[in-house]
């Protein structure tokens, strides 16, 4: 239900050490994101916006600051309750597919439902919907290189959907595709967001993939110098 905060990022810092050497590379960022919003995250190399991805997925902790997502303080977790934060509270479809080569899709799709417990038969049961709701159902037994770019991205995303996360977390999710085949990725990404209402936060530094989110959070030197509509971004 779109309203109810998601996520909480309160005066985030990040500074990265070598030796006595401290380069500081987020400073200070306040971002609030409520469910069913889709967001991006804007900003060109050296803008911060890996850095605070990685936070954001629970992948790396920040120097200070707070971090609440899903009601749950990050800060606080131990390994393990990171590691099942990020298999079921957070979707992850990143720019290189990351799909296993010799795995059928429907496999590659179920691996987070078994990572989580679930038995094989209820594991591909449930992929074998997500890849049908992508618009892969015919597509279950092939390999990952039977398939083109677009179609092996919408594997990623099923898989990503298959745990029914609260956030989908997208890195350059077409950068490795052509104009029309990011075209139809993103089409996809506002579907369901439109349709299903599913919280979607993309990190990029292209302005026409950007212009697919209703909001926008723009990163500079580490600092967020927009967060507003992106219609109003002059994108």
């Amino acid at each position: 239900m779109t309203g109810q905060t998601l996520m909480t990022l309160t005066d985030i810092k990040k500074s990265y050490f070598n030796a006595e050497i401290e380069t500081p590379v987020l400073h200070g960022i306040n971002v609030t994101i409520n469910r069913g919003e889709f967001v991006a995250i804007m900003g060109q190399s050296g803008s911060g916006k890996s850095t605070l991805m990685n936070i954001l997925g629970c992948l790396d902790t920040p120097t200070s600051g707070s971090f609440v997502l899903n009601g749950k303080e990050v800060g606080t977790l131990n390994d393990n309750e990171l590691a099942q934060i990020r298999n079921e509270t957070i979707g992850f479809v990143f720019q290189g597919f990351n799909l296993l080569k010799r795995m059928p899709l429907v496999d590659n799709v179920a691996l987070p439902l078994l990572y989580a417990g679930v038995s094989m038969a209820e594991a591909r049961k449930r992929a074998t919907e997500k890849l049908t709701q992508t618009g892969l159902g015919a597509f279950t037994k092939r390999l990952p290189n039977q398939i083109s770019g677009g179609q092996q991205q919408r594997v990623a995303i099923s898989r990503a959907l298959v745990c029914e996360p609260a956030l989908i977390l997208a890195d350059e999710p077409t950068g490795n595709l052509d104009t029309t085949t990011s075209v139809e990725i993103m089409n996809l990404f506002t579907r369901l967001n439109e349709e299903q209402g599913m919280s979607i936060l993309i990190v990029t530094h292209e302005p026409d993939v950007a212009k697919y989110a209703k909001r926008l959070v723009r990163l500079k030197d580490g600092y967020v110098t927009y967060d507003g509509p992106v219609a109003d971004a002059h994108l």
